[in-house]
């Protein structure tokens, strides 16, 4: 397949992105020409078969493990990564998340921090980084995939919806910091999407967000990767320190 499209040329990093809403937001660059590296924690076998699935973009996939709260971790990556692409990195989606769900009452310490250090603090290290290649290119595109927990709280969400309010925070600091070097920095705010994120909520949960979504379902993961893409355009360089929601209206 030959290398075409609106991203031909470009190298984005997608936190998160063998599974999910990452998964069909590297897919969807690698189909407009970009050359991706999809990071992720823990499952190879996810990893794996997106490989294999997206083995007929001319070796333009690569994927790394390690977990984005890891500051050390997200160092090395950036390193190895400003030797291996030659014209640097033109798009960061800070995707990567988990959520560890209990009442404010009940929740462990470690169930708190670990949110955090994922959700927000690996949205900081891999931003950190990026800024530090793109200023000296003096170009870039940073997208953020926030929550509207962030913005109006979820009951037993109290460490997400903490993260998620964290990240649009920052995303506003370094819009600020960075815009005159042509760098945008904004959010996408998926709300109940189909993914492997909401599976495994109980079937009552299910309906009564639903219920929740004007629209009347819940969004698929393409429909998000289409808003991150438009964020990345070359288009977009005047949607600057912005939230876009994609929720189906709530």
């Amino acid at each position: 397949m030959s290398q075409s499209g609106k991203f031909a040329g470009q190298c984005a990093v997608v936190t998160g992105g063998t599974r999910g809403i990452g998964r069909a937001i590297a897919k969807a660059l690698l189909a407009e020409g970009a050359s991706v590296w999809a990071t992720y924690q823990g499952n190879d076998a996810a990893a794996e078969a997106l490989m294999a699935e997206c083995a007929a973009h001319d070796g333009r996939l690569k994927t790394a493990k390690f977990p984005v709260g890891d500051y050390a971790a997200c160092e090395r990556f950036w390193n190895e990564l400003e030797s291996a692409a030659a014209g640097g990195v033109q798009i960061l989606v800070n995707n990567a998340g988990i959520r560890r769900d209990q009442i404010v009452g009940m929740m462990t310490e470690r169930e708190w921090s670990e949110v955090l250090q994922t959700n927000l603090a690996g949205s900081f290290h891999m931003s950190k980084f990026a800024v530090l290649s793109m200023m000296r290119r003096r170009y870039g595109r940073i997208v953020m995939v926030t929550s509207p927990a962030g913005a109006h709280g979820f009951q037993g969400q109290a460490n997400y919806s903490a993260s998620k309010a964290g990240q649009i925070g920052l995303m506003r600091s370094l819009a600020r910091e960075v815009g005159k070097r042509k760098i945008t920095v904004n959010c996408v705010s998926p709300g109940f999407i189909e993914t492997e994120l909401i599976a495994d909520l109980p079937e009552e949960v299910r309906k009564e967000h639903l219920s929740m979504v004007p629209v009347g379902r819940f969004g698929s993961a393409d429909e998000v990767a289409w808003a991150v893409l438009m964020l990345c355009s070359r288009e977009a360089s005047y949607v600057h320190g912005t939230t876009l929601e994609v929720t189906g209206g709530i």
